[in-house]
């Protein structure tokens, strides 16, 4: 895969637990050729929470 024939990851920073959860997107992933591994792109960097790699939602699912 290639960024040119996947979608990119979203990475999100996650503050708080449960359904009280507030999730704020920071950035992409894009997975290596091989599989192996990501490239991670941050227009934001956090100071606490933890950051989360969600797949792309497709077209429908994202309101597209």
């Amino acid at each position: 895969m290639n960024r040119k024939q996947s979608k990119p990851y979203a990475v999100y920073v996650v503050e708080g637990e449960g359904d009280s959860a507030y999730w704020t997107r920071i950035g992409s992933a894009f997975q290596h050729e091989d599989g192996a591994g990501f490239n991670i792109v941050l227009t934001a960097v956090p100071l606490n929470g933890r950051l989360v790699v969600r797949k792309p939602k497709a077209d429908k699912e994202a309101g597209q």
